[in-house]
């Protein structure tokens, strides 16, 4: 057997093999790195256009679906505004250059012009071919051939709203044959058939028109672009756009993956939206049909009344303002703006003819100022919903005159029914020129004095020096008037206080005179409740609250309560309120004697002047609190051009005591228990 062997090579040792392995090894890695090299070179200057466009290939664009709507509900449950369920039709380019696709576009709208006027709602003009592809929003010139798509092709743009059960299910049937489209369900706003407080629940308009007006509380929504669709209904006024952010929800999002030409390139994932919260306000739905009522009512009754007669002073009236608020809690139980309107009539757009039936009636004249609804022709001869607050200024001028040391609490004046100032020698008279011999502030209240005020307060507070008009000012505002009422309402008014330009027309005595009896400033009938309910509950001014509570969309939680809130609170000793309220409870209340209430009823009348068109003009105006000795609930009412205010405004108070009394009790038990008809 023979032995194999290699023999050694004389001087080679064992480790030069191993560096040639190396020097073979750092050879491969040479070349690999070169190869890297000569790859990302390859990369960034040959295919680097074709990788950006990749790389963007499939990056992923969202669009927001706007949440349901929270509803609002009366104090209890009866709903006011709500949100009910719709499918609508979108259409959605999902794929493909657009300009090529024309025609199977304007195909598809032909074919969805058959299928709404078979399946549709046979009282609704249907919409036609040419209508539906504008609505498509794909910038189709049928003159000059193109197309130039506004936006991207992966936004939806909602074809048709309201959809019947049929069309949704012949749709839903041939979704393979009809592509590009999507049924998708929202939320439509619908308002109480009665029109019931309309004005302060306030009404929507698409955010596309929100954003876009300069200069209002609206530009709140410039800040909001991202979250909003173009044509989602959003808060325009009222409650509505208070309670904006509760009352919508939270956005979900339909998310889709597009390349670089914004084309959709896959399947969409969908975050549901979250239901907005409901508002249960304050306000009782009975109460407020009542109070709408009456001034409705009492407008027509006027107008039917002899000219002759005091109820007839106000056949010109053409409007009416009322509130109601609880005098502890700040609760705004009715607040009537009359003549009202349909808000119903915001969805879809609002034609000329429409425009001008609403021009003035959309307005909040109950906080705001808003023309007399008459004529276009005619607006400039009647007086707005602010006009002067005449007498009912009285017992604020009596207090302000009793702190001020002006008179002591029982001091008595000579009332002979007309009081000279000034050195020209201006003149006050008593309504009718009366006069009442030797009276104290409560009886100056009771009778409406003019010359009192004037005399004993106006005049005094003029001789005592210093600034009498700014502490006249401080009073007013200490008290509402002249200041907005922190109802946080958008487009409240602060009133229009003139006797700082009575100064520099006239004198700082004149101001104070005629001021003394109400003849200086324009109010809301809002800040005339709050005034009225700081009379009542000596001196805490509380903010006017709407709602009671927030709950979500189930009404099965509490989101937030609405606690009462003081914005201020004015100490005086007992005896000057006593005066006040003494002099209040003695007021001669027309419409409140005949059937007799079963309340007692603290009151005074108003009966200011305003000169409109070169005519003098009287308008109504009344506040009262009841029951006199446990003061619940605080009313005024505003009737421009309504006369007299015992006769045309105060009746219109008396029927909303009694409804509340009815309905919720003046004495904390109601008379007629909810869910019944009061009798």
């Amino acid at each position: 057997m023979m032995t194999s062997f290699r023999s050694k090579e004389p001087g080679k040792r064992p480790w030069d093999s191993r560096r040639a392995r190396v020097n073979v090894l750092f050879f491969i890695v040479f070349v690999m790195f070169s190869i890297l090299v000569v790859r990302l070179a390859t990369l960034q200057f040959v295919q680097g256009d074709e990788l950006k466009q990749a790389e963007t290939e499939f990056t992923e664009s969202s669009t927001p679906i706007a949440p349901i709507r929270g509803n609002i509900f009366d104090r209890n449950g009866a709903p006011l505004a709500y949100t009910v369920s719709t499918q609508s039709l979108f259409f959605r380019i999902t794929e493909g250059d657009l300009s090529e696709r024309m025609d199977e576009i304007i195909a598809l709208a032909g074919e969805l012009e058959k299928i709404f006027a078979n399946y549709g709602n046979k009282n609704l003009k249907p919409l036609t071919a040419a209508e539906i592809v504008e609505r498509m929003d794909v910038g189709f010139d049928i003159n000059k051939q193109e197309t130039k798509i506004n936006g991207y092709s992966y936004m939806p743009r909602r074809i048709k709203s309201d959809l019947t059960a049929e069309e949704i299910a012949y749709l839903l049937e041939h979704r393979d044959e009809l592509k590009w489209l999507e049924v998708t369900e929202e939320s439509a706003r619908v308002y109480d058939e009665r029109n019931l407080a309309v004005h302060l629940i306030g009404y929507l308009r698409p955010f596309s028109a929100a954003v876009n007006v300069e200069n209002s509380y609206l530009s709140t929504y410039r800040d909001k672009k991202d979250e909003y669709l173009g044509d989602e209904y959003v808060g325009y006024d009222g409650l509505e756009f208070l309670y904006q952010e509760e009352l919508r929800g939270e956005n979900g999002t339909k998310s889709y993956p597009v390349n670089a030409a914004q084309k959709i390139t896959g399947p969409y994932t969908l975050t549901p939206p979250i239901k907005g919260n409901n508002l249960i306000l304050s306000m009782d739905r009975e109460v407020q049909q009542v109070a709408e009522d009456a001034v409705t009512e009492h407008l027509a009754a006027m107008k039917r009344a002899s000219g002759g007669s005091v109820l007839g002073q106000g056949r010109e009236a053409v409007a009416g303002y009322a509130v109601a608020m609880e005098v502890d809690t700040g609760k705004v139980l009715a607040m009537a703006s009359m003549p009202d309107y349909d808000p119903n009539i915001w969805h879809g757009g609002v034609s000329g003819g429409e425009w001008n039936e609403i021009r003035c009636r959309y307005l909040n004249g109950a906080i705001r100022e808003r023309c007399a609804d008459v004529p276009e022709k005619e607006i400039s001869k009647h007086p707005p919903s602010l006009v002067p607050l005449g007498s009912t200024i009285k017992p604020l001028t009596v207090l302000l005159g009793l702190n001020e040391k002006l008179f002591a609490p029982y001091e008595t004046y000579n009332d002979t029914g007309t009081y000279t100032y000034g050195k020209d020698k201006s003149r006050v008279n008593n309504s009718g020129f009366k006069s009442y011999g030797p009276i104290n502030a409560s009886k100056a209240i009771e009778v409406s004095s003019n010359t009192f005020m004037a005399a004993m307060i106006g005049e005094r507070l003029y001789n005592r020096g210093g600034s009498p008009l700014d502490v006249w000012d401080q009073y007013m505002k200490k008290f509402g008037l002249g200041v907005r009422t922190g109802s946080d309402l958008p487009g409240e008014s602060p009133g229009d206080i003139y006797y700082y330009d009575t100064v520099k027309q006239a004198s700082t005595q004149a101001a104070l005179v005629q001021a003394s009896f109400g003849q200086q400033g324009r109010y809301t009938a809002l800040q005339l409740a709050q005034y009225t309910a700081m009379l009542a509950n000596k001196g805490k001014r509380l903010k006017p609250l709407f709602v009671d509570r927030i709950v979500t969309y189930d009404n099965k939680q509490v989101v937030k309560e609405i606690q009462p809130e003081v914005l201020g609170q004015e100490t005086y000793p007992d005896t000057y309120w006593n005066v006040i309220h003494q002099g209040m409870l003695k007021v001669s209340k027309t419409g409140f004697e005949g059937s007799e209430a079963d309340y007692t009823v603290a009151a005074k009348t108003g009966t200011s002047q305003m000169s409109v068109a070169g005519k003098s003009l009287e308008n109504a105006v009344f506040i009262a609190y009841a029951p006199a000795e446990k003061p619940k609930l605080a009313v005024a009412v505003v009737v421009p051009e309504g006369g007299y205010g015992a006769y045309g405004a105060a009746p219109i108070a008396r029927k909303i005591f009694d409804a509340y009394n009815e309905r919720i009790g003046l004495y904390g038990t109601p008379k007629v228990p909810a869910g019944e008809e009061p009798q």
